[in-house]
């Protein structure tokens, strides 16, 4: 199992802080070289969903055929909606192992779960990843941002243990165990170690929360001591909200419970450029799943979704993650450059990164710069 885990970080993503928009046959120093059989087209299972995922799932489709990328898609209805996963998605999943998803739309209140937070559970993905950094010619608030958030993805707040105890009093447990906060650190340091990352900070509440987030930091100190060369730290969460508003550069790798590490990731996207760019996936030992990284703005709103001028950013530079995770580092690494001249060049950029342009005319940008 380890050995396994370790593969798959491996090929999960890479830094972005060695990307290049102009990159030379001398930027390579050894060439990558593939087993026999490694180009074989790979299935994804392809999960549209609700609001603007349809209109950027179909980005990627495009980008993909026109980079003749070998993967194709088995493609399936899900709305967040519904009761429960149809079956024969979560087959899908299983049988191909990587999932592509645009937003599933979770209902306020009521008494439908978060199909989001089911697949999770359902496939123990048990690490959430969202990259949070600056793009080349995107004016924003801060510079030097690259923050890689690993967020728990099973249990904590998320646990869905809630019942009324009397009329007018609502009792909501959060959930914290040894197994999942040590198998988190883990994560979170591989990671780090892998891409030569030089810091990671536990995110928690300890100062009140004493036993929960008590016990999470216990695990994260212990993981720590294995990994001498990477720098460990602590920070309460609401001091950590502030610092990032003021000070994100110090940031390296964040590790976190379950809820903090939702609004961590959203505050850095903001922070870094906005939802619309953030690339993320989740991860566990066996099945990996890649959405947009903010969970914020996923589904969109309906004038956007009319006007058909939603960000297909996000889930292009999350379907090159998917790429490098399925060992196709060459088409990943044309996917990503053609995605950043793009926004560096600054002629096609939707509403929320100061343009007007559409979806499509984007995909037709991005297209137009793959090499």
């Amino acid at each position: 199992m380890a050995r396994r885990s370790f593969s798959l970080l491996k090929t999960l993503t890479k830094p972005t802080t060695s990307f290049s928009l102009t990159p030379t046959p001398t930027s390579r120093s050894v060439t990558y070289m593939p087993r026999p059989g490694d180009g074989a087209p790979r299935a994804v299972t392809l999960i549209p969903g609700d609001g603007i995922g349809p209109l950027v799932t179909d980005a990627v489709e495009q980008v993909m055929s026109a980079m003749h990328a070998p993967v194709y898609f088995e493609k399936y209805e899900v709305h967040g909606d519904m009761n429960r996963f149809p079956a024969e998605v979560i087959e899908s999943i299983k049988k191909n192992k990587v999932c592509l998803k645009g937003g599933l739309k979770t209902p306020v209140g009521g008494g439908v779960s978060s199909l989001n937070v089911s697949l999770r559970k359902e496939l123990d993905l048990y690490a959430s990843l969202v990259n949070c950094f600056n793009l080349p010619g995107l004016p924003t608030r801060h510079e030097n941002v690259d923050i890689v958030v690993i967020r728990e993805n099973t249990e904590g707040e998320y646990s869905g243990l809630e019942h009324e105890v009397v009329p007018g009093v609502v009792e909501s447990l959060k959930v914290i165990t040894k197994f999942c906060s040590e198998r988190i650190a883990k994560y979170a340091f591989e990671y780090a170690y892998l891409n030569n990352r030089k810091q990671v900070t536990a995110v928690h509440k300890a100062n009140i929360m004493k036993l929960a987030d008590g016990l999470f930091l216990e695990s994260c100190r212990e993981v720590a001591t294995k990994y001498p060369s990477i720098k460990y730290s602590e920070i309460i969460v609401d001091n950590c909200c502030m610092q990032l508003v003021s000070k994100p550069e110090q940031f390296d790798v964040m590790v976190t419970p379950n809820l903090y590490g939702n609004l961590v990731a959203n505050t850095a996207a903001g922070i870094a450029g906005g939802t619309g760019v953030m690339p993320g996936g989740n991860v566990g030992a066996d099945y990996a799943v890649f959405e947009q990284g903010a969970s914020a703005g996923n589904v969109g709103k309906e004038k956007m979704v009319e006007q058909k001028k939603a960000n297909p950013v996000a889930l292009l530079l999350s379907s090159a993650m998917m790429l490098r995770h399925l060992q196709f580092p060459s088409f990943a690494d044309r996917l990503e450059t053609a995605v950043k001249h793009v926004i560096s060049e600054g002629k096609c950029r939707t509403k929320d990164l100061g343009g007007d342009s559409t979806t499509q005319e984007v995909v037709d940008a991005v297209i137009a710069n793959l090499d």
